[in-house]
């Protein structure tokens, strides 16, 4: 069974049109979404153009995802910075009962059986939460107290939108990097599963896609296509801002 992993989508639509093309050509069998297709720019058009994949998908419930739950609620959780708050709201807006329904439904954590990868294990930040922040960086003493005792050879998370592979404990840790908002070389990043793990990186035309972006009504679009799109944040810049706020 070969399964492709993407994770932090962030409604850029794109972004996920190119890496779709690559998954179809991988001829994978399955798709896991591990969290935070949503808030972005083009929130419903991303959950239309998932529902209408033709290969079998599963969805994890990223943080991004409930708070937008939590909006379409109408509670406000305080989890989100100040100035992202305005982007949350609108895409709160742009959803149907249909949407909230179906994003409720997504999975906490996913469990798969994956030849020559044996028992797979995914979450979104971590087993425990969707919240909690590591990177390649965090000292693997630190790690030990989430990851023991889990029964799985192998952890697939997303949410801090970049690609890492680590071993703790007896149990090997790898990140899907993200595919709408990457902290890297701009792309979309995914991963590939099959009797071992292969890092992906997708590249596709970025002035179009921030000229997409550009045509919502997202109150952060051109800041989105500017920074998210054209010239992301670098590896270097996120890992000296998660270290701080890191488990």
């Amino acid at each position: 069974m070969r399964v492709a992993v993407i994770s932090d989508i962030h409604g850029n639509l794109p972004a996920l049109e190119a890496v779709l093309e690559e998954i179809n050509q991988a001829e994978a069998d399955q798709i896991v979404v591990a969290g935070d297709v949503l808030p972005g720019p083009m929130p419903h058009e991303t959950l239309e153009y998932l529902r209408n994949v033709n290969i079998p998908i599963q969805f994890i419930q990223g943080n991004g995802d409930r708070e937008i739950l939590a909006q379409m609620a109408g509670v406000e959780t305080g989890a989100i910075p100040e100035r992202f708050r305005e982007g949350v709201r609108w895409v709160a807006e742009q959803l149907q009962p249909a949407d909230e329904q179906w994003l409720a439904s997504w999975h906490k954590t996913l469990q798969l059986q994956i030849n020559g990868l044996g028992k797979v294990l995914f979450c979104h930040a971590t087993p425990q939460n969707d919240i909690d922040i590591f990177t390649r960086l965090t000292p693997e003493d630190h790690l030990l107290p989430i990851f023991e005792g889990l029964d799985v050879a192998l952890v697939v998370c997303g949410h801090t939108h970049m690609q890492f592979d680590l071993i703790v404990g007896n149990i090997r840790v790898v990140n899907t990097g993200s595919v709408g908002m990457p902290y890297a070389e701009p792309g979309a990043y995914w991963l590939l599963l099959e009797r071992d793990v292969e890092f992906r990186h997708t590249r596709y035309d970025l002035e179009q896609a921030a000229e997409r972006v550009r045509q919502t009504k997202h109150p952060q679009a051109e800041d989105f296509a500017a920074n998210n799109i054209l010239k992301p944040p670098s590896e270097a810049e996120a890992l000296e801002a998660f270290t701080r706020a890191q488990v």
